[in-house]
């Protein structure tokens, strides 16, 4: 008998997920359900499109594992596949003594995660790299790159079709449910698709899902938009590659950072404001269920009440942009007002504990013949085809 799995999310990491099975368990029937009506539509087709080195994760972790791993299997995937991959480097940069010891935390988990060619520079040796930075140390990562994060996913859903998978857009699930052998998603048109596992990978929407399957409410999902300016073309030359900030160990945002595209524009930011819904990636989009679910969260009234000073800081910059300038000329002097228009904005998926913990790692919960992927925010487009491998492997397929 043929087995059959089901894999909600047409994003990246379910298109990565999909492509594996096929690709270890030959003959599995495999299906990739989305609600959307193409690939890669939210998370993946919204962020920065860099490919992290590693530089940042928790030594152990499965984020520093996977990261590194996913690296070199997204490197020779692009590469296969004819998609653009620029190791165009990345500076970490310290402007204060306070930021340099934290720079040096940074530096020794980076090498602990194997980060190939990392190089400690000072001040005048970061115009090497960057000619218009400005700072007093900075870690440069050369192997830090770029790509296309939804040229990639259209390539793995091609390559599921290829071989014979089905992906289903516009279905979305409204309803799972577990017998003793299968698990039953029930669409929004009321069919009825019987698989004998389902793995969820569906990003912002994760935690409903896996609530749904009987995983329970924790860790639930907060939205968090994160909006960028973008260099106006005359000006793209200011940045030659990456040039991010040294983050603050509190939160899980990077700061604001200067990120070049593929395309050879530069993006600066993004900020981290609490979105007003869960798929809200301009400032208008709103949904009254969604907030109500977000801000009645137990979870979100402990981050809330600790961190009201950030929020209301990031606010100020997504309603300021001279503010937003402000903030990034800490790194690049030269940035004026006139040089930057507003771009696009996505939406980050942080999971949240209910006692208010950001969850840090990937997080990946089993419930009978269903695999949840409750966390997998940045660097999860990097490792994609590495937590494929892992929650693949994992799998017991009878």
């Amino acid at each position: 008998m043929t087995r059959s799995v089901g894999v909600v999310g047409a994003g990246i990491v379910g298109l990565a997920v999909a492509r594996r099975i096929q690709e270890v368990l030959p003959g599995t029937r495999v299906t990739v359900v989305d609600k959307e009506d193409g690939v890669a539509r939210h998370q993946t087709g919204h962020n920065s499109g860099v490919v992290h080195a590693g530089i940042y994760y928790k030594p152990g972790s499965l984020k520093a594992a996977l990261c590194r791993r996913g690296v070199g299997l997204l490197r020779a995937y692009c590469e296969e596949k004819g998609v653009v991959y620029d190791a165009c480097g990345k500076l970490v940069v310290a402007s204060t003594a306070a930021e340099v010891l934290l720079l040096d935390d940074i530096e020794t988990r980076a090498r602990a995660n194997g980060v190939p060619g990392l190089r400690r520079l000072t001040g005048p040796q970061m115009k090497d790299v960057e000619p218009h930075v400005e700072g007093i140390a900075a870690l440069h990562s050369p192997s830090t790159a770029i790509t296309d994060f939804v040229a990639v996913s259209e390539a793995l859903a091609a390559d599921v079709a290829a071989d014979g998978g089905e992906i289903r857009l516009a279905t979305e699930v409204r309803h799972l449910s577990s017998a003793p052998r299968s698990v039953h998603l029930t669409t929004a048109d009321g069919e009825v698709l019987e698989f004998d596992h389902v793995l969820l990978c569906a990003g912002l929407q994760s935690d409903r899902l896996a609530t749904a399957a009987g995983d329970g409410q924790d860790p639930a999902i907060l939205p968090f938009r994160g909006e960028y300016l973008k260099l106006v073309p005359e000006r793209a030359d200011l940045v030659r590659g990456l040039i991010y900030p040294v983050p603050d160990p509190s939160y899980p945002f990077l700061g604001v950072h200067f990120t070049r595209r593929v395309d050879g524009s530069v993006d600066v930011g993004p900020n981290a404001v609490l979105a007003t819904a869960r798929e809200g990636y301009r400032t208008r989009d709103f949904s009254l269920s969604d907030l109500r679910e977000t801000v009645t969260y137990p979870g979100f009234r402990r981050i809330a009440g600790d961190h009201w000073r950030m929020g209301a800081a990031e606010i100020a910059g997504s309603l300021s942009v001279r503010l937003f300038v402000k903030r990034a000329q800490a790194y690049v002097p030269s940035l004026r007002r006139q040089d930057v228009v507003r771009g696009g904005a996505g939406v980050r998926a942080q999971a949240v504990e209910r006692d208010g913990t950001l969850v840090d790692d990937f997080r990946i919960h089993r419930v009978g013949r269903i695999t949840a992927l409750r966390n997998a925010p940045s660097p999860a487009a990097t490792s994609a085809l590495a937590i494929a491998e892992h929650v693949v492997e994992a799998l017991e397929l009878e």
